[in-house]
């Protein structure tokens, strides 16, 4: 990290990171750790959680946008995550926390059961050599573990502008139980709440087309 991302995580840490206990590995979530977000908030209200959250462009402008609800940024690189902090003080983003791990061990040791609003999936890695797919993020397994955290109605956005991606992401969670489609046709509208972020428009530049996909979580029975 730059010196001014090191005073950044020494200085905003303690209040935008939640300290989370470790299992074995060095960005896992110890299985019992759940927190209770009314504490961490400090009230009740819509959570809304980024997985992937890079320098936090996207996440800090919808908490600034939205300070009716709670917004958590997980994301694995402690750079981004300091960059995020600083911007997020800049904005006056107090309804925002961060955490340091890996996404579906947040999901399902970190956050209680259904008590997620919204799931934000926005432009994760491709892995796209063949020999690396299988280190993609939306598996089955990952839906699995999105809808124990959503709240019955609780909405999972998507978007990559990789096209394999994006039809390996439809095909799992179309097979999925636990949600259905929010969207009619072969793919989301825009999700009008992601700002318009320098990734998303260097990928348009160089000719891929941005796709969204929206899953609304069932009724538990």
């Amino acid at each position: 990290m730059s010196d001014g991302q090191e005073r950044a995580w020494e200085d905003l840490g303690p209040r935008y990171v939640i300290d989370t206990p470790r299992d074995v590995a060095e960005l896992s979530i110890l299985p019992g750790s759940t927190i209770d977000p009314a504490s961490v908030w400090g009230r009740s209200a819509p959570l809304i959680v980024e997985i992937g959250s890079g320098q936090g462009h996207a996440i800090v402008h919808a908490a600034s946008s939205r300070p009716d609800a709670d917004f958590l940024a997980i994301e694995v690189f402690r750079a981004g995550i300091a960059r995020t902090m600083l911007d997020a003080e800049r904005a006056g983003a107090d309804n925002l926390r961060l955490v340091e791990a890996n996404a579906p061990e947040v999901l399902d040791h970190l956050l209680p059961a259904a008590s997620v609003s919204e799931l934000w999936v926005f432009f994760p890695d491709p892995w796209h050599k063949k020999k690396h797919t299988k280190r993609r993020l939306v598996t089955p397994e990952f839906a699995a573990v999105a809808a124990l955290a959503l709240k019955d109605g609780g909405m999972l956005r998507l978007a990559t502008d990789w096209e394999d991606y994006a039809l390996q992401m439809r095909s799992v969670l179309h097979a999925a139980d636990d949600f259905e489609p929010a969207f009619e046709g072969e793919w989301a509208p825009r999700f009008d709440g992601r700002v318009l972020t320098a990734f998303e428009r260097k990928g348009a530049r160089v000719g891929r087309d941005i796709r969204d996909l929206a899953y609304r979580r069932r009724p538990r029975t």
